[in-house]
């Protein structure tokens, strides 16, 4: 029983250790609220009300404005879309001129964090300081990603078993993890009472 409980005591050794350097790591938390602040696009005050048609089957109505001027972002069945807010047609794109615009207009406050634009690939944006900026056109909002975020989360996936990327597979060693602390806990209570009794 004692080397059934050393040889389970060796093997638990590297996800204990894990555990209690991610563990301090969370209590602390140094650089999340650079790594997670969040992004905002510009909004500027509203010189003129879009007149709306009578009949729609929207569920939801928003009128902004940003350094590209107005914006009408609708929700229907299928979720927000963009529309022209003259003629009320989809606006599904967006130039990368324009993407480029709105986004230097939301990060000239911040350029340690977010340095210049290198390039822009989709609705995905690269900054010089290899921040990964995503643009939702359709509910128009941003989301930031650095180098300080990958790491933070690397380490959320090591304090919780994510080791090997695959969901399930990983959600079955996180099981035969938390049995493996169950026995070894409960073999160590056994021979301690058994210790213990045979000292009497």
């Amino acid at each position: 029983m004692r080397t059934l409980h050393k040889i389970l005591g060796l093997f638990m050794l590297l996800p204990f250790i894990a555990w209690a350097i991610t563990g301090i790591f969370f209590y602390f938390k140094p650089g999340y609220q650079e790594a997670y602040q969040p992004l905002f696009i510009q909004h500027y005050l509203l010189n003129k009300n879009i007149t709306l048609p009578e009949q729609h089957d929207w569920l939801a109505i928003k009128q902004v404005k940003t350094i590209l001027g107005d914006h009408l972002l609708i929700k229907n069945a299928q979720g927000w879309q963009q529309l022209n807010p003259e003629t009320f047609q989809p606006l599904d794109s967006i130039s990368k001129e324009k993407i480029t615009i709105l986004v230097n207009d939301a990060i000239k406050n911040n350029p340690s964090r977010y340095g210049e634009i290198v390039t822009v690939n989709g609705y995905e944006i690269l900054t010089s300081t290899d921040v990964r900026i995503n643009l939702n056109w359709e509910q128009l909002s941003l989301r930031q990603q650095g180098k300080d975020t990958d790491f933070i989360n690397t380490i959320y996936d090591i304090h919780y078993l994510r080791w090997t990327g695959i969901k399930s597979l990983d959600q079955i060693l996180g099981v035969i993890g938390l049995l493996l602390v169950v026995l070894l806990a409960g073999i160590g209570t056994y021979l301690t009472f058994k210790g213990d009794s045979s000292k009497r």
